[in-house]
């Protein structure tokens, strides 16, 4: 075992050669980064981003309601994080009323910060190399399933231990398919309130249109406030709770970049999987990224129709359709970036190098055979797994009736009450024939539910089927539920077991609990555990070669430098944007790019005030930066450690950077910190809150 720890440090120690812009560290370890990042212009030291003992960087980071990144901007709680991070909270506060997704919203006061009472963020407390420990008594030659319940047992002793007699929650994480293991001690709070937001036509400004796109000019930031107890100690929600007072917050740069000039990225990475096999990266790009983005086509196309129809329908189903839309065009973008870098026949050369090293050692050589023909075990139920997720699960309805059954009989009215404020049957019903017929175009017989089929047979067809599903279920409005709620205990649990949604629900899931996800599940236990030990051959083949942790939701910095790129033959990306890109875009007639009259107005008159650079603001800057979904909301950081950008996006040559990094065309996009400022003072009119942030001189 210390043999093998010694040769992971080793690898993560032995970076030199390594591009800058190519890598997720972890930060108790960036020790062995900082020569290579001094020269590159960091100006700090390894203690300055990461320490135990003193408040550092990492002190002012934290995982934003599980899922993006964020960061502390004043020492009274202020946080900063994407728009779209904020999205579905800013959606809950929204009515036709008081539409803060098209107007934005600023609060003018501490009183007017509005509570999310399912919004956390957790700040690292610390994180620790516990590999010899999750390890303990675990041996090679134990079968999968023995050796991941001696695994489990041995992190449940290392987070009780952790986390005993403090507020602390604990995870610990495997890093090279378990070659290695970290604890990630962390401290949650609870009570964070909206502070403002943009407009949407400013926070998502292009839309779907300029999702993953360059140039960019979205305003995507959005503004919280952290509250604790009287103590600073983590509280639910209280009109008795305070700012929390942070052990660092980050001071704002207004200074900008130039071409060339350092920058580092600080936050919660969530996927990659750069040392996946050519079997993982063929089923992606020629079978599983196809069908996906065909099926959220449909359902973006009927989002769509229906939200130019209606404003309450688009308010309902805003957050809803971004959330559609971003994976789909990721999907597109990934699938011909890995096309274009050829990263298929890539890997096979790898995997054919391997082998022929392999050969020669015979703890490794059957270790590729093995994981191909597991892999084409895999492959028909990851293809059903992904229709059952991406056909079925389109379907609001029944995976709300699913929720409904297995959810206390106290829980089912507050359940209602947030289902059907964003619902629309209408919506929901051509969603439903439309994927429900690919579901069973496309699935073959063995996972097709027998309930769903006769009920097409009997009806005459999908789309019958579903109408019939729809007018028959009690589940589809509001009023019908309430009727079904009125009932007696007795009627209402029968009514409910007999509901055709309830039973569609039950015919799809238990098919998939049945016949895809034990298979699924045991398939893919058997390639990690094989991964595991083609990791530890990569490293023994290649001592000399850099190798990366991927990304799995703990704290990372990456770094490289403000740059452009060259999408096509004979163009040339510019890496900063500037508010003139917006006012060629504006146009009333759309809605993702009708901007704020006020900020025609102060484009108009060259109103800047101070943030006015060169006669217009800043908006938005490309880096080389290694980033992935996780990282949206991250500090973009100069070399002193100040803020000078909110990184929110890739460019869509760059979504395959999360199998294959080029970095040639891989780029980061931040929002300039100098336009979110603008924003706040001169367009939001909240200035005062300014006055609490710490700018660098």
């Amino acid at each position: 075992m210390k043999k093998l720890v010694l040769l992971l440090l080793a690898a993560l120690l032995s970076a030199p050669q390594l591009r800058a812009d190519k890598g997720m560290w972890l930060p108790s370890l960036i020790g062995s980064r900082i020569k290579d990042m001094k020269a590159k212009g960091f100006r700090l030291t390894a203690e300055d981003i990461y320490s135990v003992n003193e408040a550092s960087l990492k002190d002012a980071v934290v995982l934003f309601n599980g899922g993006c990144t964020g960061e502390l901007i004043s020492d009274e709680g202020l946080l900063l994080t994407n728009h779209h991070c904020g999205y579905s909270a800013i959606q809950s506060h929204s009515s036709v009323e008081h539409d803060y997704l098209t107007h934005g919203f600023w609060a003018m006061n501490r009183q007017e910060e509005l509570p999310n009472p399912k919004l956390y963020v957790s700040f690292l407390v610390r994180m620790d190399d516990v590999t010899d420990r999750v390890l303990k008594g675990v041996k090679d030659d134990l079968p999968v399933g023995k050796r991941d319940e001696k695994i489990r047992s041995n992190i449940d002793g290392v987070i009780a231990e952790a986390t005993r007699g403090t507020r602390y929650k604990a995870d610990v994480e495997s890093f090279f398919y378990g070659n290695q293991y970290f604890l990630f001690v962390y401290e949650n709070f609870t009570d964070v309130r909206l502070v403002g937001a943009p407009p949407s036509s400013v926070g998502k400004f292009g839309g779907d249109t300029d999702n993953w796109m360059w140039p960019r000019h979205t305003g995507d930031f959005s503004l919280f406030r952290i509250y604790a107890d009287s103590e600073n100690r983590p509280a639910d929600y209280s009109p008795d709770n305070v700012p929390y007072r942070p052990r660092r917050s980050l001071a704002i740069s207004t200074e900008g970049l130039k071409e060339g000039d350092f920058t580092f990225i600080y936050g919660f990475p969530g996927t990659t999987k750069q040392y996946i096999l050519s079997d993982e990266v063929d089923y992606i790009l020629n079978r599983s990224n196809p069908h996906k983005i065909g099926l959220r086509t449909m359902r973006l196309d009927i989002m769509g129709e229906e939200q130019a129809k209606s404003v309450a329908t688009r308010i309902q189903y805003a957050s809803k359709h971004a959330g559609v839309a971003n994976a789909w065009k990721k999907w597109q973008g990934e699938s011909k970036g890995l096309a274009r870098l050829g990263t298929l026949e890539n890997k096979r050369e790898a995997e054919r190098r391997f082998q022929q090293w392999a050969d020669a050692h015979p703890a490794y050589a059957d270790v590729l055979p093995q994981m191909h023909g597991l892999y084409a075990e895999l492959a028909p139920y990851a293809f059903a797994r992904d229709y059952y997720a991406e056909a079925y699960g389109a379907v609001e309805l029944t995976r709300f009736a699913s929720r409904l059954v297995r959810a206390g009989a106290g829980q089912r009215e507050a359940m209602a009450r947030e289902f059907y404020k964003d619902y629309s049957p209408v919506i929901d019903a051509r969603i439903a024939k439309k994927t429900w017929g690919e579901y069973l175009r496309n699935v073959p017989q063995e996972f097709l539910p027998e309930a769903f089929a006769q009920a097409v047979a009997v009806a005459g067809g999908v789309d019958a089927a579903v109408e019939k599903l729809f007018a028959e279920s009690r589940l589809t409005d509001s009023v019908r539920f309430a009727a079904w709620l009125s009932l007696d205990e007795a009627s209402r649990q029968a009514a409910l077991e007999a509901d055709p949604a309830v039973a569609m629900a039950a015919a799809f899931d238990g098919v998939y609990l049945e016949r895809i996800a034990g298979p699924y599940r045991d398939l893919n236990a058997r390639i990690a555990a094989l991964y595991r030990v083609y990791m530890r051959g990569l490293m023994e083949m290649e001592p000399d070669a850099v190798f990366y942790p991927d990304a799995n939701l703990t704290l990372r910095v990456s770094y490289g430098r403000m740059e452009g790129y060259k999408p096509l033959d004979g163009v040339y990306y510019t890496p900063q944007t500037t508010l003139e890109g917006i006012m060629e875009k504006d146009n009333p007639d759309i809605y993702d790019y009708d901007i704020p009259q006020r900020l025609r107005d102060l484009y108009a008159g060259k109103d800047y005030g101070r943030w006015a650079v060169d006669g217009t603001v800043p908006v938005a800057f490309l880096a080389t930066n290694h980033t992935t979904g996780g990282n949206s909301g991250s500090p973009v950081l100069n070399g002193r450690g100040e803020l000078v950008g909110l990184n929110f996006d890739r460019t869509w040559e760059s979504t395959m950077s999360d199998i294959e990094f080029d970095p040639a065309k891989c780029r980061n996009i931040a929002v300039d910190i100098r336009y979110v400022l603008f924003l706040i003072d001169k367009v939001g009119g909240a200035g005062y809150l300014l006055d609490e942030m710490r700018f660098a001189r």
